[in-house]
C-alpha cells in the first residue's frame, strides 16, 4: 500500500508539472512580421514654412528580405499629405505630381526622398513650422502596419518645383502649376 501510494503521488507530481510546461510554451504562432518592421527612417528633415505647403525628407533603409511599399503619411504638421514624384511632364519640363502606387524600397536597400525627387508633400500645413522646431510624421504600408518618426524643420530654399498641370488643390479645383520650395 504504500508503494502504491507513493506512486500515485509520483504520477501526480509529473501530471501537474505536465500541465505547468505545457502552460510555459504557447501553440500559437509568433506574430508574423509587418513592413514597417524592417523600415529604419534616416535623416529625416522637413522643410520650414509657415502656412500653405512644403515637404519632408528621409532615407527609407529596408532591413528586410522582401520590397516593403509606403502607400500614404501622414502628420499633426498637415491637414492632408500626398506622395509625391519628379517626372517629365507632357512639355518637357520636370513637374511634381501624386506617386502612383506609392514608394518601394527594396529588400535590403534604401529609397532617398530628397528635394528634386520623391518626398512627402504637406499640403496644408497647420501650424508654423520653424526651423529648429521638429515635426512628427507616420508612414503607412501596404500591409496597413504603420511607424512613426520626427523630423527636424530646416530653412531651404532649393528645388523649385512646379505641379504636372491637372492635379488637384486642397477643394479640388485643377492646380495652374505653381511654384514652391518642394
Amino acid at each position: 500500500m504504500n508503494l502504491t501510494r507513493r506512486t500515485s503521488t509520483l504520477l501526480a507530481a509529473l501530471s501537474v508539472t505536465g500541465l505547468i510546461l505545457t502552460g510555459c510554451s504557447s501553440n500559437e504562432p509568433a506574430a508574423a512580421a509587418t513592413e514597417s518592421d524592417s523600415v529604419v527612417v534616416r535623416e529625416q528633415w522637413v522643410k520650414a514654412a509657415d502656412s500653405g505647403m512644403t515637404a519632408a525628407f528621409a532615407e527609407l533603409q529596408n532591413t528586410g528580405d522582401s520590397d516593403v511599399h509606403v502607400v500614404g503619411a501622414s502628420s499633426p504638421a498637415s491637414s492632408r499629405i500626398e506622395l509625391h514624384e519628379m517626372a517629365t511632364g507632357a512639355d518637357g519640363a520636370m513637374v511634381m505630381r501624386p506617386k502612383e502606387g506609392g514608394f518601394v524600397i527594396p529588400a535590403g536597400g534604401t529609397h532617398v526622398l530628397a528635394a528634386g525627387g520623391d518626398h512627402l508633400m504637406l499640403m496644408d500645413v497647420t501650424s508654423p513650422l520653424t526651423p529648429g522646431a521638429d515635426a512628427e510624421f507616420t508612414l503607412e504600408f501596404e500591409d496597413a502596419s504603420s511607424t512613426t518618426f520626427t523630423a527636424q524643420v530646416r530653412d531651404f530654399s532649393g528645388a523649385q518645383e512646379n505641379y504636372e498641370p491637372g492635379t488637384m488643390d486642397m477643394d479640388g479645383s485643377a492646380t495652374p502649376a505653381p511654384a514652391h520650395g518642394g
